[in-house]
């Protein structure tokens, strides 16, 4: 392999999706990292608190003598195999620890001894969370926002993906934004969810120019909050509001949530499992709306939805599923979200369908 530099040009590691080798230990990868970045950690989490200890109690000196010998032998052999095998699969990588100090360069030095020279990001990831949190406030106070808007269930994310240049807030977030919005993956952290944030929106400038498309969110995606500062940008910018008829939008509620979710579930736990979970996942979304429905609404849903359930368990027919969808958008989500609209009226752009919103955008798109 010939020999690479190493880099601080942290623009184009995201722009092209660079694989990022964090030799930080699984703690402080698990509380955020970087797109396209695999953890192979130069000590495990235990290793590296023994060696921080050591290091406050006697020094540099005593700490890299102690990590020396707790990473050695069939250890330190281990740890070499799994950086060769990233180095393998990504020969176009870098590698980092958190300020491209003495654990990458340990790194980087362990692995020429084994044959191979593979070059670090300068700075390490301290550089490129700086470099992304900047990079994410100038996007925001210099760029233009268009925000889709709609009533629940009108097929917002489905749009969004085929406007010019979006950013799709729900999908970094993974969380669809409402009680019934989590997925069956977890969330990342807040930390992930920024960097991804500051990723797509590099790539939205430097790729597809124009004004960015937002979905209309609350500060909160799920656990995830948005940057107040983006939040407080997107108040401010002009809507397109999306409609649909009462009907499709029961329709795309009940593939998304029901026959979709359900899907997944089983996808990921088996059948039965699966099924489980799944009844479970609907139910305690009911559950949590509880005390703004009211008891006796919340009451009547919840027994709507129990029948539903009882008769996709029984027949795999979801239609039954319309019932509760209906009532919860005509009962709840529609004067809610009808109250909002009514204090935005002066930012209205545009309203009308799918095909109305995405002509709207294109005619007006960057050639």
């Amino acid at each position: 392999m010939a020999s690479r530099p190493d880099t601080d040009d942290y623009l184009s590691l995201f722009l092209n999706d660079v694989p990022l080798m964090d030799v930080r230990a699984p703690v402080e990868f698990s509380r955020g990292s970087f797109p396209n970045t695999e953890n192979a950690p130069l000590m495990n989490d235990e290793e590296r608190h023994r060696v921080g200890i050591c290091y406050k109690e006697k020094g540099q000196d005593k700490a890299i003598e102690l990590g020396h010998q707790l990473v050695s032998g069939d250890i330190k052999a281990q740890r070499i195999e799994a950086w060769k095998r990233f180095v393998a699969r990504h020969p176009e990588g870098y590698l980092f620890c958190f300020r491209g100090g003495l654990r990458s360069r340990l790194t980087q030095q362990w692995i020429r001894e084994a044959g191979i020279d593979y070059p670090l990001v300068k700075g390490g990831y301290k550089a490129l969370r700086r470099f992304l949190i900047d990079s994410l406030e100038a996007q925001i106070e210099s760029g233009e926002f268009r925000i889709l808007s709609g009533r629940t269930g009108t097929g917002k994310t489905r749009v969004l993906k085929q406007l010019p240049n979006p950013v799709d807030l729900e999908g970094l977030a993974n969380h669809r934004g409402s009680s019934f919005g989590r997925q069956v993956t977890p969330q990342p952290s807040q930390i992930d969810f920024e960097n991804r944030l500051a990723v797509a929106m590099l790539k939205a400038h430097h790729f597809n120019g124009g004004p960015v498309y937002l979905e209309d969110e609350s500060r909160l995606v799920g656990r995830c909050a948005l940057p107040e500062s983006l939040k407080d940008r997107m108040a401010e910018s002009p809507l397109l509001i999306l409609e649909q008829p009462m009907e499709e939008r029961i329709t795309i509620i009940r593939e998304d949530y029901v026959e979709g979710m359900f899907a997944d579930y089983v996808d990921r736990d088996g059948a039965d499992a699966g099924w489980l979970n799944f009844r479970d996942y609907l139910l305690s979304a009911i559950d949590r709306i509880r005390k703004r429905l009211g008891g006796e609404r919340h009451k009547q849903l919840r027994g709507l939805m129990e029948q539903a359930l009882s008769q996709q368990e029984t027949t795999g027919e979801t239609l039954a599923h319309n019932a509760w969808i209906q009532s919860l958008l005509q009962d709840y989500y529609d004067p809610m979200y009808d109250y909002q609209l009514s204090h935005k009226q002066g930012r209205i752009l545009v309203r009308g369908g799918p095909k109305t919103i995405l002509d709207w955008a294109s005619e007006r798109s960057i050639a």
